[in-house]
């Protein structure tokens, strides 16, 4: 593949990226190099990358393997937070770090997104390099400049713009992925196909891609959302297109985040792609067709994820219900109780059922032509309110 030379970065792939990566570190002469890697790349990634970068046996490799230091972080979303941010520059500081110093993220999104923002703050700013390990960070996350941390159930919502130096696709490290993490990569893939064309749309939709990693896809993908980001870096337009399917999906992930219950980025996406195709096909006259074409391609590898029923472990509920709760002074839900009788049913028509005087929102799900209003908890001081729940086992509701 091609490398992508752009002003701000470069993208080169498999073993040219490690000849890039060495060129880099020599001509800017880093004092001190920090490989941040997760507890999995640590094992599976880590000494690939070590072979890549050490294996001649010279003297400025021998050079380089002296400044280099390592920092691994527990996998999974949850570790992308404040605490975690400050225990790796305290790392920083007990290790000398300076402002001509690198940091090479080795890992999925959540290393590049945490990374790349202690890269930005650091020193008021200090390059780093992605090496993406995941499909998900080979086709998005490592790519466009946005790093970031989530804070209390509110994710990304502190972070920065900031460019990698260089970024390396080597697609062998995808060899040591499980399945579902394939999956959630190509999450990104489909989203990016449909806000590109129809054709690129027909190409993905035409494939296993779980079976059959195309190295082509990738690379289409990856210059799709390159394309979009030249025009929009800071998301004040059609950036904004990136966006498709992570209106609903950040906020699943969100209402997910600090719960035993995990969900991946991509699982979450895919979700949020066929309800936002959907809203689009009903509010924007989105073709028809194409918005089930998009659910039932997705829904042929994707699992299918119970949301909402956990929740509420003391109220049997199913379809429509209506939940009065409490809420603590940390938004907490406390004491759910079903209050299905203090609302009215109207008939709307033969399909359709509606709640009166419960609320503003209107949501209707795919499965059933049905509307359900809810009011938005809004009390932090343990006063009462009311929500209505749609509980669902599938994605596709």
């Amino acid at each position: 593949m091609e490398s992508i030379i752009k002003p701000n970065y470069s993208i080169f792939f498999g073993n040219t990226g490690y000849v890039k990566l060495l060129e880099l570190i020599n001509k800017n002469n880093y004092d001190k190099i920090l490989i941040l890697s997760d507890s999995n790349t640590l094992k599976y990634c880590l000494p690939n990358l070590k072979d890549q970068l050490f294996s001649a046996d010279s003297k400025s490799n021998s050079d380089i393997e002296n400044k280099i230091f390592s920092y691994t972080v527990n996998s999974g979303e949850q570790t992308k937070n404040l605490n975690e941010l400050k225990k790796i520059c305290e790392f920083l500081i007990s290790k000398g770090f300076k402002r001509n110093s690198l940091i090479i993220n080795l890992g999925g999104g959540m290393v590049s997104d945490l990374g790349g923002f202690v890269s930005s703050i650091y020193m008021r700013g200090i390059d780093f390099v992605n090496i993406p390990t995941s499909l998900l960070g080979m086709v998005d996350a490592s790519i466009g400049g946005k790093t970031g941390i989530d804070l209390n159930d509110l994710k990304n919502i502190i972070g920065s713009f900031e460019f990698a130096k260089i970024i390396i696709i080597d697609l062998n490290f995808l060899s040591t992925l499980p399945i579902r993490q394939i999956n959630s990569g190509f999450a990104e893939m489909i989203k990016h196909s449909l806000i590109d064309s129809k054709k690129h749309w027909n190409k993905i939709s035409s494939v296993n891609f779980s079976k059959d990693v195309d190295s082509s896809l990738i690379y289409n993908s990856i210059m799709t959302k390159i394309k979009i980001i030249e025009n929009d870096p800071k998301e004040s337009s059609s950036r904004k297109f990136l966006n498709f399917g992570h209106t609903i999906g950040h906020a699943i992930e969100s209402f997910l985040l600090n719960s035993d219950r995990e969900i991946l980025h991509g699982e979450a996406i895919l979700i949020g792609i066929i309800l936002e195709s959907y809203l689009s096909q009903k509010l924007l006259n989105f073709d028809t067709q194409l918005t089930l074409n998009i659910k039932n391609y997705i829904l042929k590898f994707s699992k299918k994820i119970q949301l909402m029923k956990p929740l509420f472990p003391s109220v049997n509920v199913s379809g429509y219900t209506i939940i009065e709760f409490d809420v603590d002074q940390n938004g907490k839900i406390q004491k759910p109780r079903s209050v299905e009788s203090k609302c009215l049913l109207q008939k709307r028509g033969s399909d359709d059922k509606e709640f009166r005087n419960c609320g503003v929102f209107i949501y209707e799900s795919i499965a059933a032509s049905r509307y359900i209003k809810y009011t938005k908890p809004t009390n932090s001081n343990g006063s009462a309110c009311s929500c209505l729940l749609y509980t669902s086992p599938s994605p596709r509701d």
